[in-house]
């Protein structure tokens, strides 16, 4: 059990690992503090409540069960950090956050001490490693201990589940895939270890023995209900970067041919630099070069491909998107071979630098694939086109 136990808890710990890859900037974002307070709370509890820990730590502090109070009070501290984490993903003014951590924090310090004050208060010399809760549940003061251990988590759980399906009928995408994932854990978590707990004690206190739902039940319920909730927790993120991931090969093409007129500084090369860092960093390095070439651009060149595409059926978006990537290439030809800059100036604009985002770049970098028919360069040859790009479009990327 302890292994399940441990594995169940290494999981959950490298969620707040991926979410806190940047501390510097995590650490000013309140949200993603809470979440990964809330997953290394989570992560804890497992590694305290694997019977090799508990015997370890009974052994080291000489209490018997000493672990019991370490584990439920380590319990309530992820079920505080959990309505935290609920209270800044909800947001509002500063002061009502605040407020609200401070009161639930408060509350549930109340809980961690009354967790520990009872066990002093109670005789539990017997040592029970796994089958605690149901052992001690008619024992004076441990009964209240191990009553007011499961009531705060419950708390924390069920307002969770509500939040999650409120929020899940007004988000849509990752966010609510996220949310779906975040609710069945939290219910799994209520019905199969909550409940199972409730049930053992409750049938220990009429006389029967239903202890097996308590220790062979509840534990890998509680594993499984943690393991979706930190899928949960990582699947925006995780989507969020595939999609860069997707992005950045896209603009591929468009980098190859603009890259040697960029003076931004060149991007880390570190093996372990996320997608979405790297696309910054293209995107950035892409509009310095945009910059830079833009003294080379051809505007009668772009009017004319433009109108050709007008001609063969092209839409307006479509038309101006091959006419600016005719002129790109134009430009960044007339750069890397030093010739003069035409005598065509304006204060044109792509439409790449007018959107947000990486949208109008991947558009652009896609339509230098699809030169229209009939456009003509100043020479009267084809559009230059990208050395080494690909002979097939891509698929239409949506932004």
């Amino acid at each position: 059990m302890s292994l399940v136990v441990y594995l169940a808890a290494f999981v959950f710990g490298m969620t707040s690992v991926l979410l806190f890859r940047r501390p510097r900037r995590a650490m000013r974002n309140p949200l993603t503090v809470s979440t990964c307070a809330a997953i290394v709370l989570g992560a804890l509890v497992f590694v305290c409540a694997a019977p090799a820990t508990l015997s370890t730590v009974n052994e080291l502090t000489g209490v018997p069960n000493f672990g019991a109070p370490l584990t439920y009070g380590m319990l309530s501290a992820y079920s505080c950090a959990v309505l935290v984490l609920l209270i800044n993903w909800r947001g509002g003014s500063r002061e009502r956050v605040r407020r609200g951590v401070l009161r639930t924090v408060a509350a549930y310090g109340l809980l961690m001490v009354a967790i520990v004050v009872l066990f002093v208060l109670a005789e539990a010399d017997t040592e029970r490693l796994t089958d605690l809760d149901t052992y001690y549940a008619g024992t004076p003061f441990m009964r209240e201990m191990i009553l007011l251990y499961l009531i705060g988590h419950s708390a924390a759980m069920l307002v969770m589940c509500a939040v999650c399906v409120k929020w899940g009928r007004e988000v849509d995408g990752p966010l609510r895939a996220g949310l779906r994932l975040i609710l069945v854990g939290a219910l799994l978590d209520v019905v199969g270890f909550q409940a199972a707990k409730y049930t053992a004690i409750v049938a220990r206190w009429t006389g029967h023995d239903l202890d097996f739902l308590s220790t062979t039940v509840a534990p890998p319920m509680a594993s499984l209900a943690a393991l979706l909730c930190s899928a949960g927790y990582l699947l925006p993120s995780a989507v969020a970067q595939w999609r860069a991931l997707g992005d950045h090969r896209r603009l591929a093409p468009l980098w190859s041919l603009v890259k040697s007129a960029s003076t931004a500084p060149r991007p880390p090369t570190d093996w372990w630099q996320f997608p979405q860092a790297r696309l910054q960093w293209r995107e950035v390095s892409i509009h310095d070069a945009l910059l830079a070439l833009a003294p080379y651009f051809d505007h009668r060149l772009r009017e004319r491909v433009r109108d050709s595409a007008l001609r063969a059926g092209r839409s307006p978006h479509a038309a101006r998107l091959a006419a600016e990537a005719a002129m790109l290439a134009d430009a960044a030809r007339r750069a890397a071979a030093r010739e003069e800059p035409p005598e065509t100036g304006g204060t044109y604009r792509l439409h790449a630098t007018e959107v947000s985002g990486t949208g109008g770049l991947v558009e652009l970098a896609q339509a230098l694939h699809r030169p229209p028919a009939g456009s003509a360069a100043p020479d009267g040859g084809v559009p230059p086109s990208l050395p080494g790009s690909m002979t097939e479009p891509e698929e239409p990327h949506v932004a």
